[in-house]
C-alpha cells in the first residue's frame, strides 16, 4: 500500500532552519492581492517595509520551503501520486505575531492518518519556533484520492453547523488571470496551479489557484474588515478546502461576527456561489 500509516506515524519529527526577510513577506502580500490600490494606507501595510506587518497566513509559506502537503508527502511511509494530491483543509495557530523578518526552527512530523474509504488523509503537522520561543503551529490535512479503505481509523469530523442569519459584512476579492504564477514564487510550485498539461491529468481543464492563496486572501478580508488591520489579533485560523477556485474568478467573502470569532463562508462568484470555503473561523482578541 502507497501510504503505510503506522509507518508514517512512527516516523522520528524532521527540523531544519527557515529564515525569511522583509521581501519574503512583501512578495507573500502581493501573491494573495495586497497592493490594489497601490497608494492605499491601508494596503501600504502589507508592501511597504518601513510600514510592513504581517499577516498570519504567511506562516504557510515563510523560509519559502515546501508546505506541509509536499513536505508531507516526502515522510517516511508515503508515497503517493501528485497528481492525486488535494489539500483539505488548513489549521494554523499563532503564539505571537510573526516578526517581518527572521530565522527559526521548523519541525514537521504526520500527526495523523485518517482512512475515509476512497481516499486518505493525512495531518502534517510543523512546529515553528525562534530564539525567543514558539512562533505558529500549522496543521495541513492532505487528501489523497484513491488510497483509503484499509480500515483504519475515520478520524472526527470537521463540519460545522452552517452560521445562522445573514452575515455582518459580505465582501467581493477579484482574482488577477497571473495570480497562481505570482503566488507559487513563495515556495509552492506544485504544476497543479500552473501547467496546464498537468491540471488535466489531475482532473481539471486548467490550472486552478492554490488553496493557501485563498486562505490568506480571506484572513487579509477578515482582518482588514472587521479586525480594524490589526494582525496581531489574529489567534487561530482554521479552514476546510470546499472547492476550487481558477486564476480570473472572484471571492465572495461573507463574515459572521461572534464572540472573540469571526465565522467565514468563501464562494465563487462567477459559478453561482459554488463553495470554495467552509467551516471556516479566526479566532482573535
Amino acid at each position: 500500500m502507497p501510504i503505510d500509516a503506522a509507518k508514517a506515524l512512527a516516523a522520528e519529527p524532521r527540523s531544519g532552519e527557515i529564515g525569511w526577510a522583509r521581501r519574503d513577506v512583501q512578495l507573500y502580500h502581493l501573491g494573495i492581492g495586497a497592493g490594489r490600490p497601490a497608494t492605499d494606507p491601508d494596503e501600504l501595510r502589507y508592501t511597504l517595509e518601513t510600514r510592513l506587518h504581517v499577516l498570519p497566513s504567511f506562516a504557510t509559506v515563510a523560509g519559502a520551503g515546501s508546505p506541509g502537503v509536499i513536505s508531507g508527502l516526502s515522510m517516511p511511509g508515503i508515497d503517493v501520486d501528485l497528481a492525486k494530491v488535494l489539500h483539505g483543509g488548513q489549521a494554523l495557530t499563532l503564539h505571537r505575531p510573526i516578526p517581518a523578518e527572521g530565522t527559526a526552527t521548523a519541525t514537521g512530523r504526520i500527526a495523523a492518518v485518517y482512512d475515509k474509504g476512497k481516499a486518505a488523509v493525512l495531518v502534517m503537522r510543523t512546529d515553528v519556533a525562534d530564539a525567543d520561543g514558539p512562533l505558529w503551529t500549522n496543521d495541513a490535512q492532505i487528501f489523497v484520492r484513491g488510497e483509503g479503505g484499509w480500515g483504519g481509523d475515520r478520524g472526527p469530523s470537521t463540519r460545522l453547523d452552517p452560521p445562522a442569519g445573514e452575515p455582518d459584512r459580505t465582501v467581493e476579492r477579484p482574482i488577477r488571470e497571473d495570480q497562481a504564477l505570482l503566488y507559487r514564487l513563495s515556495g509552492d510550485y506544485n504544476p497543479l496551479h500552473a501547467d496546464p498539461d498537468f491540471a488535466k491529468r489531475a482532473g481539471f481543464d486548467r490550472p486552478i489557484l492554490h488553496g493557501l492563496c485563498t486562505y490568506g486572501m480571506t484572513l487579509k478580508a477578515v482582518v482588514d474588515t472587521l479586525l480594524d488591520g490589526d494582525v496581531s489579533r489574529v489567534r487561530s485560523y482554521t479552514t476546510r478546502f470546499a472547492g476550487v477556485v481558477y486564476p480570473g474568478e472572484t471571492l465572495r467573502i461573507r463574515m459572521w461576527r461572534g464572540d472573540g470569532d469571526v465565522r467565514v463562508a468563501v464562494s465563487a462568484v462567477e459559478r453561482e456561489d459554488a463553495p470554495v470555503l467552509a467551516d471556516t473561523i479566526v479566532e482573535h482578541s
